[in-house]
């Protein structure tokens, strides 16, 4: 990383925070998120991908317990997950149902919107294009209220979501382009970072899980196949980075020791409920080091 980001004093100095996402793990980032609101702990920057940018924008609004629900009660429904979902929709995870159907002003546990936009703090949402293969980092300006198409195009896992279209531009999961967007957290002025990871820090990625993604890609969206191929690179280089950072005082990593059994589409709710706790549980270092000198 740039040692010139990290030494810039011209901007006054943020606390910023990442959830990196990663299906229905996610449950340990909304475990993260609760406490920080429990706690009173708040964030000049707030970046989020793929579930991550779904726990953020509920954490901004205030709407503690929110997510929680979203993880281990409402993908138990057809209509969020299902082989149904993938035969008549082309996806097996529904972000229109996630993300309109229950999210919406007249949703069954609608966004605070108005909080949302209220809350001082800056939102960055990592989606990545499908053209370009490249990230791209919509802001809280880009949410409009009953319009939350940014995190779906945050979210779009290949091959389990279809590839989400929204004002001109084609989207996949932001964690293909920008796993863990550390050198954007301190672009964006932070002088610390918190670091939500949903698996172990030992984890090592392996591009043998995006394999047949990248096969179902590379014909139609050659560009954001490639980008696919490297994504394990970049995930584990990023994670070496925030441990390094965090060495010198500068990130704080919070994440599971294990998953609980849990992968991107668990279902088991007993399973993600232990992961929220997890998270819960984990967060209790966030505090101190947010409010740190």
């Amino acid at each position: 990383m740039d040692a010139s980001i990290l030494k810039d004093r011209s901007r006054p100095a943020r606390i910023g925070v990442i959830d990196v996402g990663g299906g229905l793990r996610g449950a340990f980032g909304a475990g993260v998120l609760d406490r920080c609101l429990d706690e009173g702990v708040s964030f000049d920057v707030c970046l989020g991908v793929s579930a991550g940018s779904g726990n953020m924008v509920a954490y901004l609004a205030g709407q503690r317990g929110r997510n929680r629900l979203f993880y281990t009660e409402y993908p138990q429904r057809k209509e969020y997950m299902s082989v149904r979902n993938l035969v008549t929709k082309g996806s097996y995870l529904d972000l229109d149902y996630v993300y309109s159907v229950l999210s919406n002003s007249d949703g069954e546990y609608p966004l605070d919107y108005d909080a949302l936009l209220a809350n001082p703090a800056a939102l960055v949402v990592v989606a990545t294009d499908a053209l370009a293969g490249e990230a791209v980092y919509f802001r809280k300006a880009d949410l409009k209220r009953d319009d939350f198409g940014i995190l779906k195009a945050s979210s779009g896992i290949p091959v389990v979501c279809r590839p989400c279209r929204w004002e001109g531009g084609t989207y996949f999961d932001g964690g293909i382009a920008d796993p863990v967007p550390l050198a954007r957290a301190f672009a964006e002025g932070c002088a610390r970072v918190v670091v939500v990871l949903t698996r172990p820090r030992s984890y090592v990625r392996s591009f043998k899980r995006d394999r047949f993604a990248y096969r179902m890609l590379r014909r139609r969206f050659p560009r954001a196949a490639e980008a696919l191929r490297g994504r394990a690179a970049r995930y584990n280089l990023g994670v070496a980075r925030a441990l390094e950072l965090e060495r010198q005082g500068l990130v704080l990593v919070v994440a599971p020791d294990d998953c609980c059994g849990a992968d991107t589409l668990t279902r088991d709710p007993a399973c993600l409920e232990r992961l929220y706790e997890k998270g819960y549980e984990a967060a209790r270092a966030v505090p101190a080091f947010a409010g740190g000198a």
